[in-house]
């Protein structure tokens, strides 16, 4: 089976479970599914460590030598800061310019009348004290690695403004009205702009009344909820103005008409010019300018199917679904395709990555790779779950 056929039967399966993933994260499974059936780990120089909170030395990438700061959980300004014995992290982890700012742990909550909610529940980082703490006030945050700002919504879905949440002081400095109803939010990749998908209902709802029986291995039967269609548009936010303007787009439909119903956000492109949205036929993504017409996909997007790390910041490396290339030559970058997720860059050489584990009952952890080699560095311990997975976490990061 090839990768279009794996994306496409991915996203089968999705119309016929409707999983509820957080927002920005439902294309980093597809990662996962295609990479956990077909490859594993090669190559990978693992650095163990012991200690409760870890700092590595690494090269400097000016060639100034090593950066060696000594280790503790006081120091938190070293280079890279691990808690490789901790999963999911409950102090500071961060690498180069950027820092692990919050964390989701997703859920399902029974409701009075048979209907479940996914409900996201959020660790943010408290910067004062260094260590992750719970934050209930939010059903959905978004980050932007460039920005040290965060797009929030309260819980009550769907919302009418968006909160922008200051990551150092974990106070509201602004509220933006959204009066059409907003249930998703994606900052720009340059902290610019903020996409608010409205809907007219909570979408991570799963009603009773759209149940479908299901047959378990052994023969049992049960059920499964699904969502309906309840996409109105998206409004583009100026991150520093407050200035909105809302467009009508309802849920895309197939070529029979049909509607996948529940989630469907809105997102940015790399270059945060223009929006796309899943859709279930290929080439799985549709683009739109910021207005909302249909646009051909950019050439440097055409084969993606995944929310990746993006650009570098210099601009020079841009990661694809099967790895990053080298935007100076068009080649790709070797010894970085067999890694799960490709989540955020600490510099311009440096990714950090969802690392798939040797052993089976822990499939993942968060590390540090340098590109061009086989050097990777933990920054926290293997966990249990698979992404997607109910109790699996979702990382989000920010500028340090």
């Amino acid at each position: 089976m090839n990768v279009e056929e794996l994306i496409r039967d991915t996203f089968r399966e999705q119309a016929e479970d409707d999983p509820r993933t957080p927002p920005g994260f439902a294309d980093r499974v597809l990662a996962v599914r295609r990479r956990r059936r077909a490859r594993t780990i090669a190559g990978a120089a693992l650095a163990t460590v012991a200690a409760i909170a870890v700092t590595v030395g690494v090269p400097r990438l000016d060639g100034g030598g090593q950066d060696v700061r000594p280790a503790g959980p006081v120091d938190r300004s070293a280079d890279i800061v691990a808690r490789p014995d901790q999963y999911p992290p409950r102090d500071m982890v961060a690498a180069g310019g950027t820092v692990l700012a919050a964390f989701s742990v997703q859920s399902l909550v029974k409701q009075p009348d048979k209907d479940e909610v996914l409900t996201r529940t959020y660790q943010r980082l408290d910067r004062k004290t260094g260590r992750y703490v719970k934050d209930t006030r939010w059903s959905v945050i978004d980050t932007a690695p460039s920005s040290r700002t965060a797009a929030v919504l309260e819980r009550t879905l769907p919302a009418r403004r968006v909160g922008l949440l200051d990551l150092t002081t974990g106070e509201i400095r602004r509220w933006i009205p959204v009066p059409q109803g907003v249930a998703g939010v994606a900052l720009s990749p340059d902290g610019r702009k903020i996409v608010a998908t409205t809907y007219s209902s909570d979408p991570d709802r799963r009603y009773w009344s759209h149940r479908i029986e299901t047959s378990g291995p052994d023969g049992e039967k049960g059920w499964m909820l699904k969502g309906v269609a309840c996409r109105t548009g998206f409004s583009i936010i100026d991150v520093a103005s407050g200035r909105t303007e809302w467009h009508r787009a309802p849920d895309w439909k197939d070529e029979w008409g049909r509607s996948q119903g529940g989630r469907w956000d809105f997102r940015f492109s790399a270059d945060s010019t223009l929006l796309y949205e899943h859709i279930v036929t290929q080439p799985h993504r549709q683009y739109h300018d910021l207005s909302g017409r249909s646009v051909a996909t950019p050439v440097n997007e055409r084969k993606f199917e995944l929310d990746l790390a993006g650009y570098s910041p210099d601009k020079k490396f841009l990661v694809h679904p099967s790895g990053v290339r080298d935007m100076t030559t068009g080649k790709d970058v070797p010894k970085v395709s067999d890694y799960m997720a490709l989540l955020a860059w600490a510099d311009n050489k440096r990714l950090i990555v969802f690392e798939n584990s040797r052993h089976g009952d822990h499939p993942h952890r968060l590390a540090l790779l340098t590109l061009g080699s086989s050097k990777v560095v933990p920054l926290t311990a293997y966990g249990p779950q698979m992404m997607n997975e109910m109790g699996s976490w979702e990382p989000l990061f920010s500028a340090r």
